[in-house]
């Protein structure tokens, strides 16, 4: 409010303005009260749940002088982060604000109902927790959203901003963080202090013809990283667990990114030559596949952004390409087995890496199990996998190559037989593994171990953990 009169009919007499610390008047006993008494300041429909809170100081390392100012709860369910200062504010309030809204982004409904007790307590009003968290559920419209409060919206008051808060303030905004600045005035009118409160950013013409397009902008940019992230991080998942042998090929399959009338047109686009419906995988996290129509290494979403843009004419917004690619499981590599692999049918490279999250080619594990096998008993490369964490086709095609492996011939497929894919690590054996496993005492009955002598996989955890 850059002017202010004292009207009398005709007259208009300029006021003064004063400061808060010129009139001897302080944050917490004075402005933070004014806000405590008329929350509408802070948005409509706010409800103060407290002030002065500090009691992260014992569980987070923050030290109990820095006190969150006031926190709110506004209609729609997001928390409001205050942070006062009765003077001009410092260059790195901003930087307060965001610390204080990341540490109340962790809590819940019975966290916040115990806080708005406390402030009530404190203020001499007795008031029960189960009423005071029914209160907060009441003044929210609509179900409470523990994702909203992960959200905290943020006001900042003070008598006057530097350039680098308001600018950086303005860049957060674009970035889809809501952050208001408010400033408060002090002027003297015949011996009465007057105060106001202006929203100097973001006003509405701001919100409307600035911010809206700018969130818009950052809403697609963070979609588009999220999505080049996913794809790049299914491609190191798939990596890291050993799950696709070098040379499994990858059928096609057109899905997120492309409308139905786009996947029609690519499916009838292969159509022409099957060599652009295939793939082939390679243990490279930089460009794992390799295209059959042309020979050269691609990434999953590279090669489908190459593909839909050979037939649209356009670039893609946003494919996710690790949808596209499944596995071909009518191309059974020798080293796995062939009913573990089959399972695999109807899966993208996205599934698989949504699946084998954590996963890793860490056979240290695989080593102690195996040892533990007893000597007349079996178990499935399958339930192996389950029990150390990784699928049965990176466990089979280890078991193949590996000379360091206990009691390899002690695991099978999952309906009891040897592998196609099994061989000895030593040369100079020639027995047949089954021929092992009967002399050993398991029983075979068509070709396939009696399932008696299988170890289950609660069996297998406690070999493990013994």
């Amino acid at each position: 409010m850059d002017h202010l009169f004292a009207v009398a009919g005709r007259s208009a007499t300029p006021i003064s303005p004063t400061g808060l610390a010129a009139e001897g008047l302080l944050e917490r006993q004075h402005l933070q009260e004014w806000v405590i008494d008329n929350p509408q300041v802070l948005g409509d429909s706010v409800l103060v749940i407290t002030a002065e809170f500090d009691r992260w100081a014992d569980t987070d390392g923050v030290p109990a002088r820095d006190r969150l100012d006031v926190l709110g709860l506004d209609a729609t369910g997001r928390l409001v982060v205050v942070e006062l200062k009765r003077g001009t504010a410092d260059r790195d309030v901003h930087l307060q604000a965001i610390t204080y809204a990341a540490l109340v982004s962790r809590f819940d409904l019975d966290t916040l109902a115990q806080a708005h007790r406390d402030f009530l307590t404190g203020r001499g009003q007795a008031v029960e927790f189960d009423a005071c968290r029914q209160r907060l559920l009441d003044h929210v419209d609509g179900d409470w959203s523990p994702e909203l409060l992960q959200r905290p919206r943020q006001v900042i008051i003070a008598a006057d901003f530097p350039k680098q808060v308001t600018h950086t303030v303005v860049w957060l905004s674009e970035m889809n963080l809501d952050i208001d600045l408010v400033q408060v005035g002090l002027w003297k009118v015949e011996g009465h202090l007057v105060v106001g409160f202006t929203k100097v950013y973001p006003t509405p013409e701001v919100e409307e013809f600035t911010l809206a397009p700018a969130r818009v902008e950052a809403k697609a940019a963070a979609k588009k990283l999220e999505e080049r992230s996913r794809a790049r991080n299914a491609a190191h998942v798939l990596v890291a667990a050993g799950l696709l042998p070098d040379g499994t090929r990858l059928r096609l399959t057109p899905r997120h990114g492309a409308p139905q009338s786009i996947r029609e047109a690519i499916v009838a686009w292969v159509g022409e030559d099957d060599e652009r419906a295939t793939a082939v995988w390679n243990n490279n996290t930089a460009k794992p596949l390799t295209w059959g129509a042309d020979g050269m290494p691609y990434t999953p979403t590279g090669l489908a952004n190459h593909i839909f843009k050979s037939v649209t004419g356009r670039t893609p917004d946003g494919i996710q390409g690790t949808t596209w690619w499944d596995v071909d499981t009518t191309d059974v590599p020798n080293t796995v087995d062939p009913d573990e692999w089959a399972a695999l049918a109807g899966s993208s490279l996205a599934d698989l890496a949504k699946q084998l999250s954590g996963a890793r080619k860490d056979w240290t594990i695989l080593h102690t199990l195996l040892s533990a096998i007893p000597s007349g008993r079996w178990t499935t490369y399958g339930d192996v996998a389950s029990v150390i964490g990784s699928h049965a086709v990176p466990v089979g095609t280890h078991l193949a190559t590996c000379d360091q492996c206990p009691n390899a011939w002690r695991v099978l497929t999952a309906s009891g037989r040897v592998s196609a894919g099994f061989q000895w690590t030593d040369p100079s054996r020639t027995d047949a593994p089954a021929d092992v496993l009967v002399g050993e005492g398991v029983r075979f009955d068509g070709g396939a171990a009696v399932p008696e002598a299988r170890l289950s996989v609660e069996v297998l955890r406690s070999l493990l953990d013994g």
